[in-house]
């Protein structure tokens, strides 16, 4: 969340910020909180020490052999008051707290300026998209070629947006996984993590899903017991483990990696991506988090990025890097880069990771802190997030590019040691 004393401080600076994310701050509801807020706590102040002076009264007057039952009531009085208003004081802040939690975050300077993905401003490319001599066909239609790819089995099980994987196509969507895994590991300089898919509300609310995205979550009640929430991305539990924690300088960098299934419910997506394995309730990604100094964190998602692209080249995969506009980055981030991959059977580029610097947002939210060795104090932790990558999208432009004019596919060279020596799918 955003730093509270920016709002008492630079109101209007936060609001014009957030206005170009096109999210309308309520300036006035926030004033007027805050001149409750002062208006109570000083009345607070006064009479705390009003009381106080009463209080040592009550002393000297039973020293004095003094009636002192009038300051006795006066002082009682007082405490009701005291209790009230401290009452009042928790209510206005707990209404400021809220708010809080429903800011985005404030974006970089050198984030571009725009309303939608339409001005999202491309970076760069890798890659030339590969000329096919003959018809192309999508992923769907591949995968039922092969008998690997089985959305109806799934919609038995299921319903809608979900696929059975079958033999070789299984396979390879391990092998890909366990690609970027040993990538990532042995390369990037991350550690490998297995955590929980199930995780409490607090862990959500401090990466930034909670309150504002219940809807896109998948929830677990429990009679007497807190509720449960499917991960949407393992860059929730990953984040969380140093919730409430103080680093030590010499800890940091943190880079952490998981394999893990991912749950969404996709709401307001309806009628986006029916079609195939692009938009699922369940999709499995390697997902990458550093936690970082924060005079580093705009050099570690350059890294961070780069971690991510590199899995697309030793793929041989087309692909761009955009800068996200101000109006289409996502609620924690300050910056964010997406990497899209060229989709064949669509004759265009599809989001396929994306890379993002939250800043100290996630790590206000959750006290995530480390000892600044010049200070000796603890400070807030910048924290990074990106797909390293999404493993059924990659799945996805793997079958588009390398298939063959009998819908047979080739197994990307850098994926053959995974996959037992089978160089074609058929």
């Amino acid at each position: 969340m955003l730093d509270s004393k920016l709002l008492r401080g630079q109101l209007q600076e936060v609001a014009d910020r957030l206005a170009s994310r096109g999210f309308s701050l309520d300036v006035a509801r926030i004033e007027s909180l805050e001149e409750r807020r002062k208006a109570v706590q000083t009345r607070t102040e006064q009479l705390q020490a009003e009381r106080n002076a009463r209080s040592k009264s009550i002393g000297q007057a039973k020293a004095k052999g003094e009636d002192i039952a009038p300051l006795m009531a006066d002082v009682e009085r007082m405490a009701g008051e005291l209790a009230a208003g401290k009452t009042e004081l928790d209510a206005i802040q707990a209404e400021l707290d809220a708010i809080l939690l429903t800011l985005p975050n404030l974006p970089d300077a050198s984030v571009p300026v725009g309303a939608s993905e339409d001005d999202n401003v491309e970076v760069r490319r890798w890659g030339t998209p590969q000329a096919f001599d003959f018809e192309i066909k999508d992923h769907v239609a591949l995968g039922e070629i092969s008998g690997g790819l089985d959305f109806e089995a799934a919609a038995k099980l299921s319903g809608a947006r979900f696929a059975v994987l079958r033999g070789p196509i299984a396979r390879l969507h391990r092998a890909l996984a366990q690609f970027m895994i040993n990538l990532h590991t042995g390369e990037h300089g991350y550690e490998e993590h297995y955590t929980p898919y199930l995780v409490q509300a607090p862990a959500l609310q401090g990466t930034g899903q909670l309150p504002k995205f219940e809807e896109d979550l998948f929830k677990i009640s429990r009679e007497g017991e807190a509720d449960f929430y499917l991960i949407p991305t393992a860059e929730v539990s990953l984040t969380n483990l140093v919730a409430g924690e103080i680093l030590d300088a010499k800890q940091l960098p943190l880079k952490l990696v998981a394999h893990t299934p991912c749950f969404r419910s996709e709401a307001g997506a309806s009628g986006r991506d029916t079609r195939g394995m692009i938009r699922q309730h369940q999709f499995d990604k390697v997902e990458m988090v550093q936690v970082v100094e924060p005079s580093k964190s705009m050099e570690a998602l350059e890294g961070l990025t780069a971690n991510a692209e590199r899995v697309l080249q030793l793929l041989e995969l087309p692909y761009r890097v955009l800068a996200l506009c101000t109006g289409d980055m996502g609620f924690g981030a300050v910056k964010t880069y997406d990497l899209e991959v060229w989709v064949p059977s669509q004759d265009k580029y599809r989001e396929i990771s994306s890379c993002s610097n939250c800043g100290d947002f996630q790590a206000r939210r959750m006290q995530a802190r480390w000892r600044n060795p010049e200070t000796g104090k603890p400070e807030l932790v910048h924290t990074l997030n990106g797909s390293g990558l999404a493993v059924g999208r990659t799945l996805v432009a793997v079958l588009e590019n390398y298939q063959q004019a009998d819908g047979s596919i080739r197994v990307p060279q850098v994926l053959k040691p995974y996959m037992g020596g089978v160089e074609v799918i058929r």
